[in-house]
């Protein structure tokens, strides 16, 4: 911000956006604790698999590579990410019942072109676990798991990053309990 700001890049009210997101982060990072007993829930599902594919669309694409890079290096689980825009090209051919997909869902104006890619996953059979913003709209059902984001600034704000990522790197250190017992995942 500092930097935008000396470059004449940041305007005042983007500023005070961005201000207001920072100040709000610990109170929505503390809120996103409270899906620990439904992360814990996936953990053990994930535990028993060997491949997982993340999706993000935008600026949650990034959090969704985070997602992937830390199944990876905390559990040994096989884990890609992809922009949810790319799934036609590749990864989609790779999804069935034994290929879960993550997504990354936040109410912004991606939402409803995400919303057809998790269509075309439950179509080839995939299964859907689904971080959203809790004014969605996504249901829960056969094949498909949402965990609801308790504060939905966390993932529509300017500063989305950390409120996401939190729960998708428990996600990971849980699932290391389960398929590697007496192993801490902060080794």
């Amino acid at each position: 911000m500092t930097l935008a700001k000396m470059r004449g890049r940041l305007p005042a009210e983007r500023e005070a956006e961005l201000l207001h997101s920072l100040r709000h982060l610990p109170r929505a990072l503390e809120r996103v604790l409270h899906v620990e007993p439904q992360v814990k829930m996936w953990s053990e599902k994930f535990a028993q698999l060997e491949h997982a594919l993340f999706l993000g669309r935008g600026i949650h694409y990034p959090i969704a590579m985070e997602g992937a890079l830390k199944l990876k290096e905390i559990s040994y689980i096989h884990a890609e990410a992809y922009a949810a825009g790319e799934l036609k090209h590749g990864p989609l051919a790779l999804v069935d019942k034994n290929m879960p997909v993550i997504a990354i869902a936040p109410k912004d104006a991606l939402l409803e072109k995400l919303k057809s890619n998790l269509q075309e996953v439950r179509a080839r059979g995939g299964e859907l676990h689904v971080l959203a913003d809790e004014d969605t709209r996504m249901v829960a059902g056969e094949g498909i798991h949402v965990i609801r984001m308790p504060d939905h600034a966390c993932l529509r704000s300017c500063i989305p990053c950390r409120c996401s990522c939190s729960p998708t790197m428990r996600l990971w250190s849980e699932a290391t309990t389960w398929t590697s017992p007496g192993i801490s995942p902060n080794r």
